[in-house]
């Protein structure tokens, strides 16, 4: 499945899988206007903020890692 999004004047198209084309566009939605053009700020914005949601989930995992080995090491 295609999801194209407009940035800087020049339509971008992405094949993708059509499960997650249906995420992808939800989340495309928050960030972008899916029906106009979006500046290159708005890109750089929007990875960013995803990047700042990968990092909290890589603290979270980290933190549940460390958790779970110290549990096996008193059990």
């Amino acid at each position: 499945m295609k999801i194209g999004l407009h940035i800087g004047g020049r339509r971008f198209d992405v094949d993708v899988e059509e499960e997650f084309a249906r995420f992808l566009e939800k989340q495309m939605q928050k960030d972008f206007n899916m029906e106009g053009n979006n500046d290159l700020k708005a890109l750089l914005q929007a990875y960013v903020r995803k990047n700042h949601e990968l990092y909290v989930q890589d603290q979270q995992t980290k933190k549940l890692l460390k958790k779970l080995e110290d549990e096996n090491c008193v059990l």
